[in-house]
């Protein structure tokens, strides 16, 4: 796939699904998408992502694509509220990057994440009657051209208006 002109695409920078649930991914919204907190079990994890890096929200219960940021600092450990979940009341979100936003779309525009399942790398691991199973765990680096395929039908949806 053609990488060029499809938006911000840094030498080494890194690619993440970021699962969460609606209220979470309401709670970054409404902060503008400046900041992102990740849940206290992702601390290894999360502790890989940098400034430049690129992070794609998946709404668990959805099952849909619904926006992208870039990442602009590096994780800082930060326990005061800002995130709360009524799944899981007591969760913190306390690995916390600061963000701005690459691309979002309207909730009725979010992307079919199902739709993908062939078309990305990285689903194809899993059998497609499985296809959610892509989407277990809170944060997976993906390939630079699974994340090109998702901006370039963001951009897609985003200019159908």
């Amino acid at each position: 796939m053609d990488l060029q002109g499809i938006g911000p695409l840094k030498g080494n920078m890194s690619f993440w699904i970021v699962v969460t649930g609606l209220e979470i991914y309401e709670k970054t919204r409404e902060l503008e998408f400046k900041k992102h907190g990740f849940k206290s079990t992702r601390n290894k994890l999360a502790q890989n992502i940098a400034s430049g890096d690129c992070l794609i929200f998946y709404i668990t219960g959805k099952k849909q694509f619904a926006g992208i940021v870039e990442v602009t600092s590096k994780v800082i450990y930060d326990d005061s509220r800002v995130w709360q979940s009524k799944k899981k009341p007591d969760e913190m979100y306390p690995f916390r990057v600061n963000t701005k936003p690459v691309i979002t779309l309207e909730e009725d525009k979010w992307l079919n994440a199902e739709t993908y399942h062939e078309r990305l790398m990285w689903t194809k691991k899993w059998p497609r009657k499985n296809w959610t199973l892509a989407y277990q765990g809170s944060l997976r680096e993906i390939p630079k051209n699974d994340y090109a395929i998702l901006l370039a039908d963001f951009k897609s949806t985003k200019k159908q208006g």
